[in-house]
């Protein structure tokens, strides 16, 4: 009997996608639901529940966090990598380790193709298409929602006559919770002026109900990485769920992103990211104090460029060993504490220290006085410093003067 593997979540397209694929090529269904930081013990055993109820012919959960953290969130987090300077690369990070985990299982079972839940018109189909393909040509892709072009409410109508009951908001929204954010796309998302309701958010409260003190944090960095919050050593997947329950609790970590999608149309969506936007926050404030200029605008631009690939699904290309060979480097010395104060929706950096800080006072102080140069030297580094400008200015000056 061949056999299937689906990467499944229990919401409406991979449920859809477990019967579809059962009824139409009559091959045993597999799934694999692959934890990248987004299931609850109690989640993770509903969902093999719905596995179970749908018929399969196996369930199996694959426990992806650390690889999750270890092999993508870690460069995001040492890029400062963000999304059109907004979004944390949320989904971007989770796909690649979602498909091969399903392509690990379907080679354990001799399966003859693995299957996804993506649309048409998203880019999740390409991010799990690609990274099959680079990982197992050989293996049929089935993709039933995209093949069928229909809508959620299709899907639900379908799985309805067949006796299968989806919660509502699971038809009216698509949400994608992980270790590095939550996504929230349908109905107000496609709307560029629109903004969702309250109850699509779970992670973040209402600034209206968010505690009225203000509550600071002390995080310690090694190498661009977080090792602990408030003086307790912790690893990095607890660290950022950590963060995300305080400072979701604050009312911070919302967002709205309108951007590029890897097909060239526009595209929208709603995010809860506390966690991650808090690490990405803490740790551009430290690498400002212990980086140079120049370090400081390679990390910037080949940080975005590393993000944008992951994003749009190119993590096997080899520019991206090169590129964490750079951000690996340009790390060595972000170490130190960085101290973050949570407020009514804010988050601010308050105060910042590390053994490799470049403030120091013994050479000068910012607008007060230098110690390693003189005034006669500070006026000849004015003057040389803007000579070319100058005379740039100068020239075209006398240039309009002669077209005149």
């Amino acid at each position: 009997m061949p056999s299937i593997a689906l990467a499944f979540s229990g919401g409406l397209d991979t449920t859809f996608c477990a019967i579809w694929l059962r009824e139409q090529t009559g091959a045993d269904i597999v799934t694999v639901t692959v934890d990248t930081g987004g299931f609850s013990n109690a989640e993770l055993a509903a969902i093999a529940d719905r596995a179970e109820a749908l018929g399969v012919a196996e369930h199996r959960v694959v426990d992806a966090r650390s690889v999750v953290y270890d092999r993508f969130v870690s460069y995001l987090i040492k890029g400062n990598c963000l999304r059109g300077g907004t979004y944390p690369v949320s989904v971007g990070a989770e796909r690649t380790a979602q498909a091969e985990a399903v392509v690990e299982v379907a080679r354990e079972i001799g399966a003859t193709g693995v299957a996804h839940g993506s649309t048409g018109a998203g880019n999740d189909q390409i991010r799990f298409d690609v990274a099959i393909r680079a990982l197992a040509p050989d293996l049929e892709i089935h993709a039933p929602i995209r093949e069928l072009n229909w809508s959620r409410e299709q899907e639900s109508t379908w799985l309805a006559e067949r006796g299968v009951e989806i919660d509502p908001k699971t038809v009216a929204y698509s949400i994608n919770e992980g270790l590095f954010g939550t996504t929230i796309g349908g109905k107000e998302t496609h709307d560029s002026w629109e903004v969702p309701p309250e109850e699509v958010y779970a992670a973040t409260a209402a600034t209206a109900d968010a505690p009225p003190e203000a509550e600071e944090i002390v995080i310690g960095f090694e190498h661009g990485l977080p090792v602990s919050l408030d003086g307790n050593a912790m690893g990095g997947v607890a660290i950022t769920r950590a963060l995300n329950e305080r400072a979701g609790r604050h009312g911070y970590g919302r967002g709205m992103h309108l951007g590029d999608t890897i097909l060239g149309v526009k595209g929208r969506l709603a995010f809860e990211a506390p966690g991650p936007l808090v690490l990405v926050m803490a740790h551009r404030e430290l690498e400002k104090l212990v980086q140079t200029r120049n370090q400081a605008f390679w990390r910037e631009t080949l940080g975005s460029f590393y993000g944008n690939l992951l994003h749009e699904g190119l993590y096997y290309d080899p520019v991206m060993r090169d590129l964490e060979a750079f951000l690996d480097s340009v790390n060595t010395r972000v170490t130190g504490d960085v101290r973050v104060r949570l407020h009514r929706g804010t988050c601010q950096v308050v105060g910042t220290r590390s053994p490799h800080s470049l403030m120091n006072p013994d050479v000068a102080v910012y607008g007060e006085g230098a110690k390693a140069w003189s005034s006669e030297d500070a006026a000849g580094f004015a003057r040389i410093y803007g000579l070319a400008s100058s005379l740039a200015h100068r020239a075209g000056s006398v240039s309009e003067e002669g077209r005149a």
